[in-house]
């Protein structure tokens, strides 16, 4: 009982730090841009409808490093390209995709940032990797599911299957999904996200409060966290580790921290690759 009481009140602390403490993170603006790897946030959401091809195909036309998009699996064991759980916000149509085949699902149209319906159907997985085809990198965000194993196993499969290992890699803030394709083996690179570290703790946020070192998390490539909660000691740490940290989701680039990271996930992909 004790230890769910201490997990509570460290969760407190971490939230509270999180939502005033401008002391303990790094609030300076002008990033140093040089060598920063651009990466299109749900495949350039500022730009077209999110995770669609009309999405994929306006980051590629930018020049950016990387396109992130986000998957799902339906019911039928299909990678799907949306963000949420359900295709209520994204489309003109209702339901949660774990309990929809990808059949149903694209019997609907993709709708705009105004709510518009376009031409669009919500794209498969590889639907977007044969778009893209080595074109630019590419950053899957394996969204948090409750078959971990199933999901892991898809992804490999998938990347497999377009021969994409090279150029593809697999970030999460679920990290049973990533220690499944670990455990499973892969050849493409895993990236796990973080909403923050917390300040002089060895504690870290991912939608729970978790024990956050480098050795815990030796198989992963890049540490990715949200931008306002990062500190020179944190990018040095990371670094230290040999490890690439990121900062999301970053649309101004004044508004980007002044610390030497190695990319940012951004909404407007054009205003950085100007």
């Amino acid at each position: 009982m004790w230890y769910i009481i201490i997990g509570i009140a460290l969760c407190a602390v971490a939230l509270l730090l999180a939502s005033c403490s401008k002391g303990l993170w790094n609030s300076k603006a002008g990033v140093e841009r040089t060598g920063v790897s651009v990466v299109a946030h749900r495949a350039a959401a500022g730009l077209a409808p999110e995770n669609s091809l009309a999405a994929v195909d306006k980051a590629l036309a930018a020049g950016v490093d990387a396109i992130e998009v986000d998957v799902h699996l339906t019911a039928d064991g299909e990678l799907v390209v949306c963000h949420d759980n359900t295709i209520e916000r994204t489309t003109n149509g209702k339901g949660r995709i774990a309990d929809m085949t990808l059949e149903e699902i694209r019997a609907y149209r993709i709708v705009d940032a105004d709510g518009a319906v376009t031409d669009e159907v919500v794209p498969t997985l590889g639907d977007v990797l044969w778009r893209i085809n080595g074109g630019c990198r590419v950053l899957v965000e394996a969204k948090r599911t409750k078959d971990a194993e199933r999901m892991a196993k898809a992804l490999i499969n998938e990347i497999a299957l377009y021969q994409a290992a090279e150029w593809v890699a697999v970030q999460s803030f679920d990290t049973d999904v990533l220690a499944h394709i670990h455990r499973l083996g892969h050849p493409f690179a895993l990236e796990k996200l973080f909403y923050f570290k917390v300040p002089l703790l060895p504690f870290a946020y991912d939608g729970s409060l978790t024990r956050f070192n480098c050795s815990k998390y030796d198989y992963i490539s890049s540490f990715n966290f949200y931008y306002k909660y990062i500190s020179p000691r944190l990018v040095k740490k990371i670094h230290s580790c040999g490890k690439s940290i990121k900062v999301w989701t970053l649309d101004a680039p004044k508004e980007s921290p002044m610390l030497p990271v190695d990319g940012v996930i951004t909404n407007r992909p054009d205003l950085w690759k100007r």
